[in-house]
């Protein structure tokens, strides 16, 4: 429901942003009404970034993420041990596993995950081109980071399945407790996980 008498092109923006992921109709109003009233060197600025990191970013056409050079800068980092890749659902993930500051290794992205509901199989899924990195480039350890839904579990069974094979390792991220969390406060699920895998600890 928009504030009543706002101008065409105004509600046309405001259906726009509601379209972006996390964004509510008032925030979306919020924002459509902040920029209408801003200098107009500040809408443009805004416009001419979303058009050029649309225009200029592509995916990478060896690990699948987020670029603007073909191939990314994950693929031609020689520091990053080729040996080992990190197979995740989507190019957000890979951000999300390169903040964590613990990974040195490859990357490849699935481009989704296998939902039999959502009509996505595993011919839907990225899984050919990673078999061929496993040979090219000579790939001792798999790492799956998928998420612990159905969907998540689904892939990561099937995936740990199909990789089978003498000399490779197939792992799965660990899931346990959040930093800063009680044991009250997580499921039966995550408690599971945290137990299975532990590691030694050495005070």
């Amino acid at each position: 429901m928009h504030m009543p008498g706002l101008p065409p092109p105004i509600i046309r923006l405001i259906s726009a942003l509601r379209r972006l992921p996390g964004v509510g109709p008032r925030s979306a109003e919020r924002m459509a009404l902040d920029l209408v009233q801003s200098p107009a060197e500040n809408a443009s600025e805004l416009a001419d970034a979303i058009r050029e990191a649309r225009n200029r970013t592509l995916l990478c056409s060896n690990c699948g993420s987020l670029t603007e050079a073909d191939p990314c800068a994950f693929c031609t980092d020689e520091r990053r041990d080729p040996s080992l890749i990190c197979v995740v659902e989507q190019p957000v993930d890979v951000l999300s596993i390169e903040r964590s500051g613990s990974y040195r290794g490859r990357f490849h992205v699935l481009g989704g995950r296998i939902s039999p509901l959502d009509g996505i199989g595993p011919e839907d899924l990225k899984i050919p081109q990673l078999e061929q990195r496993l040979t090219r480039d000579s790939v001792k350890e798999v790492i799956l980071a998928m998420g612990t839904d159905v969907e998540g579990e689904a892939t990561c069974h099937y995936l740990g399945k199909r990789l089978a094979r003498t000399g490779l390792k197939v792992s799965r991220i660990a899931h346990g407790l959040p930093v800063g969390a009680g044991l009250e406060f997580a499921d039966e699920l995550t408690l599971s996980r945290a137990l299975e895998g532990r590691s030694e600890f050495t005070p």
